[in-house]
């Protein structure tokens, strides 16, 4: 089956705390868990954390493994962008941070004057761009 515009789209990244992870995004964010599950201590098991929206066509896809942890190694340019198509919610950032997050300043002027950057508790960055986007 070919790629198409209703292909589900899963981005997966390792994290050092799955819990301080759904606080930031499902309690911060917003998002719901879709998936969970729990891994041994084995090498290749480990614990899985999904996170999305039931009407989305994406989720977040967070792992732990626990016999052998891998370092999440996030860059500045690694982000996580929602396009708000309105102003970025001043109780949503408050919301992000009390919740493990940290706002800070994108090395690109662009997220800096259209949005608000917040590092996630592994370092992976989110931007909320008050910006609309369509591919159309």
């Amino acid at each position: 089956m070919p790629i198409d515009g209703r292909s589900h789209i899963r981005i997966a990244r390792p994290s050092r705390d799955l819990a301080a992870a759904e606080r930031f995004w499902a309690q911060g964010l917003g998002l719901s868990v879709v998936w969970r599950a729990e891994g041994g201590f084995e090498p290749g098991e480990h614990d899985l954390l999904m996170l999305g929206r039931p009407d989305a066509g994406w989720h977040l896809e967070l792992v732990h493994e626990r016999g052998r942890p891998v370092e999440p190694r996030p860059t500045e340019e690694d982000l996580l962008v929602v396009y708000l198509d309105g102003p970025v919610p001043d109780d949503l950032v408050a919301r992000l941070e009390a919740h493990g997050g940290k706002r800070v300043p994108s090395p690109n002027p662009y997220w800096n004057q259209w949005g608000v950057t917040i590092e996630d508790p592994d370092g992976y960055r989110l931007v909320l761009c008050e910006r609309g986007w369509s591919n159309a």
